[in-house]
């Protein structure tokens, strides 16, 4: 009997297709950094043992949520992303999605997302998820084009995913909570600056106003890196202090955290797209181990 990818060859690449587009469309690898910081917020909030339903209906609440918010940033930025080389293959300005399309699909993902938590988890949590779109889409994405602050705004909605995990623990946020909103909130800054100047003339051509905008030397871009990792280097190791966790995690924050401000300084020394990417990538090394010494250490 032949199978129906024989009978059609497209079938297969064509279901593909859609598959990838939907991923883009939903910012699939960002996505997956909010589900891990949910995770840990959750795990670190939770009394032992710990309910692992639990944590799977905040993480898939969470996750529809921060699809959504994605969906509709992409719908809202379509014009720009199709000047963009970095983002002109996406699937609204490349022509494979139509822009209603995605704008729907955002509004049923960000409302499906919200109403779970609600009713699966807790107001709170469904509270806080509500208030990361709000920002991430009538704040972030319309600042973009009006001021340099938006990265810094834009990191607010990224780093309330770890308290929504931590509200749907509790019923409720404190210093714990807050100190993991800022572990992140700091993370993302030298993350973002690397990546605006590498990218800074795409950011231009699209109209985006970011700090690397007119900074050809790099210099901006790269001293406010190295000042918030060094802030990061400070703020991290709140959770030992707060009793989250133990010592023993306040040592490898500290070590991690030099390593970090030190790929930092030499962006400042060298401003070169390889330093550069060499920051972006310690970034996205930083916090996922960092993260796991928190969950490792948990008192």
């Amino acid at each position: 009997m032949k199978t129906a990818a024989l009978e059609n060859p497209n079938l297969a690449p064509s279901r593909s297709h859609v598959i990838g587009d939907l991923a883009e469309l939903v910012k699939a690898r960002l996505t997956l950094l909010v589900l891990l910081t949910t995770a840990v917020g959750f795990y670190l909030g939770s009394e032992t043992p710990i309910n692992y339903m639990a944590l799977f209906h905040v993480v898939f609440g969470t996750a529809a949520a921060a699809a959504g918010a994605a969906a509709l940033n992409q719908w809202w930025e379509r014009r720009a992303d199709a000047l963009m080389r970095r983002t002109r293959t996406r699937p609204i300005p490349a022509g494979r999605m139509r822009p209603l399309q995605a704008f729907i699909l955002g509004i049923v993902l960000s409302v499906f997302g919200v109403g779970y938590l609600a009713i699966v988890c807790n107001a709170l949590s469904a509270a806080l998820a509500a208030i990361t779109i709000a920002i991430y889409i009538l704040a972030y994405t319309p600042l973009k084009r009006a001021s340099t602050a938006n990265t810094a705004v834009g990191a607010i909605p990224g780093a309330i995913p770890p308290m929504i995990g931590w509200a749907a623990a509790r019923g409720s946020i404190g210093a714990g909570a807050w100190s993991l909103f800022a572990i992140v909130f700091l993370w993302q800054l030298p993350h973002f600056f690397a990546i605006a100047w590498m990218y800074r003339e795409d950011y231009s051509r699209a109209g985006f106003r970011m700090i690397s905008s007119d900074d050809r030397s790099g210099e901006r871009s790269a001293s406010q890196s190295v000042f918030f990792c060094i802030l990061l280097l400070v703020i991290a190791g709140l959770p030992a202090f707060l009793g989250i966790a133990n010592f023993v995690y306040l040592g490898v924050e500290l070590l991690l955290g030099g390593l970090f401000t030190a790929v930092a300084m030499r962006f400042l020394r060298i401003r070169n797209a390889t330093a550069a990417r060499s920051l972006f990538i310690a970034s996205i090394v930083y916090l996922p181990v960092l993260l796991g010494a928190l969950v490792l250490t948990k008192s």
